[in-house]
C-alpha cells in the first residue's frame, strides 16, 4: 500500500533557488544519519543492552575460580609435643574451583528470555529515535527553505517600499502629494526594515538548528521531492500505525520482558542444584617442625568432585517481596502498552488532520497570493491617476507580502505535517528513505554477534571512538541569500 519514499528526485514545491549543485533533502538526511549525536548515541545504548543476553546466559553456564594465599602464622598455639600435628610458621594455598549449574527450574532461562525481549524494546527504541531525527531534519530543511523565501520577499517589499517613498518625495516636492502622505511611506519603510530584520534573524535561527541536527551549514537546499501517496482515510492511517509504530511495539516487547521477570522472581524460592569440583594445593615451604609424624606433609595436592543443592528456607520475605514486585512491574507495563497505544492513535489522527488541512490551505493561500497581486496592480493604477490615497496602496503591498509568506509558510506546512504522519505510520525511517545499502545500520549485526559469545576478558577490546562530529568549527550564519 505504502511505497518508499524516492528522496533522491526533486519537485519544485516552494519559493527556493534552483541551482545545479544544489543539496537535496536526501543528502541531509543521510548526513543527520550518519553522525546526529542522539542517534549514535542511542546505537551505542543499544549495544550495551544486548550484553545484558550473554550477561543472563552466563547464569547458567559453568564457572571456574582460581585463589591464591600466603600467610605468615604469627601467633601460634601452645605445642605440647604431640608428634602428629603441628602449626607451620608460613603457608601457601592454591585453590581452583569449579560449578557447573545443572538445574535451576527456569531462573536463568526467563532471564535469558527477557535481555532478550529488552534488547528488542531497545532496537524499536533506536527506530523511533530515528524517525523522530527524520522529522526534525525535514522540519529544519523545510525552515531554511521558507526563511529564505520570506527573506526574499521581504527585500523585494522593502525596494518596492523605498521606491514609494522616493516617488511620494518627488510629488510633494511639486505639490502632488501633502505631508501626510510622506509621513505614510516613511513609516512604513520603516515597517519593511523592521520585518526584513525580523525574517533574517529567524533564517540565521534556522540555518544554526539545521547545523544543529545536520552537522553542515546548509548550502543551496534543493525544493524536496514529493511524499509517497498517504491513506485516503485516518482510520487506514490508524490501522498502519498500530501495525508499525517503534514506541507501541517498544512497549510491548517491556511487556513481554516483564512477564519473564515474574518466573524469575518465581523461581527464587526454588531449589538450585550444581556440581561441584574442585583442587586444592597447600605449601608450608619448610616451616614444620623437624619432628613432625608423619601424617603431617610440608606439601601436597587434594581434590574433590560432588552435586550441591541449595534449597531456599527463609529470607527475612525478601524473595515473596520481588516476585510481589514483579507483578506490579508486569502491571506498569500492561497499562504502558494502553499508554503507548493512545499516543499512536492520537498522533496519527492528528498528524493526518494537520496534513489534510495544510494541504488545503495552501490553494487558498495560492489563491490569495494572486489575488493581492491583482488588486496591488489596479489599485497603484488608481492611485497613480488620483482616484485612491496612497495608503491604500500601502496596505495592498503589506497584503501581497503577507499573502505571499502565507503561501511559503503553507507549503512547508504541509510537507512537514506529511513527513509527521509517515513517522507517526512508522513510515520515516533509514529503511524507508532509500538509502545505500553500505549506509544502513543493522542492529542486529551486534546482537547476533554477542549474544552467544563467551570469552574470558575483553581487555583488548576497543574503547569507543566518537562517530558524531562537532559543530563548533562550522562558521556563524547569517542571512545573506545568494541571488538565485
Amino acid at each position: 500500500m505504502m511505497r518508499k519514499m524516492a528522496l533522491l528526485g526533486g519537485a519544485a514545491m516552494l519559493l527556493a533557488s534552483g541551482v545545479a549543485q544544489a543539496e537535496t533533502l536526501h543528502q541531509a538526511l543521510e548526513a543527520a544519519y550518519r553522525s546526529n549525536p542522539t542517534l549514535t548515541a542511542q546505537r551505542a545504548q543499544v549495544r550495551a543492552g544486548d550484553e545484558n543476553v550473554p550477561i543472563a546466559r552466563a547464569a547458567g553456564r559453568p564457572t571456574l575460580e582460581a585463589s591464591a594465599v600466603y600467610q605468615e602464622n604469627v601467633l601460634k598455639g601452645d605445642q605440647t609435643g604431640n608428634l602428629f600435628t603441628s602449626d607451620p610458621d608460613r603457608q601457601l594455598v592454591g585453590q581452583l574451583n569449579m560449578n557447573v549449574p545443572l538445574i535451576s527450574f527456569g531462573a536463568v532461562r526467563n532471564s535469558v528470555r527477557s535481555a532478550e525481549a529488552r534488547s528488542d524494546a531497545s532496537r524499536h527504541g533506536l527506530r523511533s529515535t530515528e524517525s523522530d531525527l527524520f522529522t526534525r531534519v525535514v522540519a529544519a530543511y523545510m525552515d531554511v527553505i521558507r526563511d529564505e523565501a520570506t527573506v526574499r520577499l521581504n527585500q523585494r517589499n522593502r525596494s518596492v517600499i523605498d521606491y514609494t517613498l522616493a516617488q511620494t518625495r518627488d510629488r510633494f516636492d511639486v505639490g502632488d502629494a501633502g505631508p501626510t502622505d510622506v509621513a505614510q511611506a516613511e513609516a512604513r519603510v520603516a515597517l519593511a526594515i523592521s520585518q526584513l530584520e525580523t525574517a533574517e534573524a529567524r533564517l540565521i535561527a534556522s540555518r544554526e538548528n539545521y547545523i544543529r541536527l545536520v552537522g553542515n551549514p546548509p548550502g543551496d537546499l534543493a525544493p524536496p521531492p514529493p511524499l509517497p501517496q498517504f491513506p485516503a482515510t485516518s482510520e487506514e492511517a490508524v490501522r498502519v500505525a498500530l501495525d508499525n509504530n517503534a514506541a507501541l511495539l517498544a512497549a510491548q516487547a517491556e511487556n513481554r520482558a516483564a512477564r519473564h521477570d515474574i518466573d524469575v522472581a518465581d523461581a527464587e524460592n526454588l531449589p538450585r542444584v550444581s556440581a561441584i569440583g574442585g583442587l586444592n594445593r597447600y605449601d608450608y615451604l619448610g616451616s614444620l617442625a623437624p619432628n613432625t609424624g608423619p601424617r603431617n606433609r610440608d606439601q601436597g595436592t587434594t581434590g574433590y568432585v560432588g552435586v550441591q543443592l541449595k534449597m531456599p528456607l527463609y529470607q527475612g520475605g525478601r524473595v515473596a517481596a520481588q516476585a510481589r514486585q514483579a507483578r506490579q512491574k508486569y502491571g506498569v507495563t500492561v497499562e504502558q502498552i494502553a499508554a503507548a497505544e493512545r499516543d499512536a492513535v492520537a498522533e496519527t489522527r492528528s498528524a493526518f488532520a494537520n496534513w489534510r488541512s495544510t494541504s488545503r490551505v495552501i490553494d487558498a493561500a495560492r489563491s490569495g497570493a494572486r489575488a493581492s497581486e491583482r488588486a496591488l496592480v489596479g489599485i497603484r493604477a488608481e492611485v497613480k491617476n488620483g482616484l485612491r490615497p496612497l495608503l491604500d496602496q500601502l496596505n495592498a503591498d503589506q497584503e501581497l507580502l503577507n499573502a505571499e509568506v502565507t503561501l511559503v509558510t503553507a507549503e512547508r506546512d504541509a510537507y512537514v505535517a506529511g513527513f509527521a504522519l509517515l513517522a507517526a505510520m512508522g513510515r520515516a525511517e533509514a529503511r524507508h528513505l532509500d538509502f545505500e545499502t553500505s549506509l544502513l545500520y543493522d542492529p542486529m549485526v551486534h546482537y547476533d554477534d554477542v549474544r552467544d559469545r563467551v570469552s574470558l576478558f575483553e581487555a583488548d577490546s576497543p574503547i569507543p571512538q566518537p562517530v558524531a562530529t562537532g559543530t563548533a568549527a562550522t562558521p556563524a550564519q547569517d542571512a545573506v541569500i545568494k541571488t538565485p
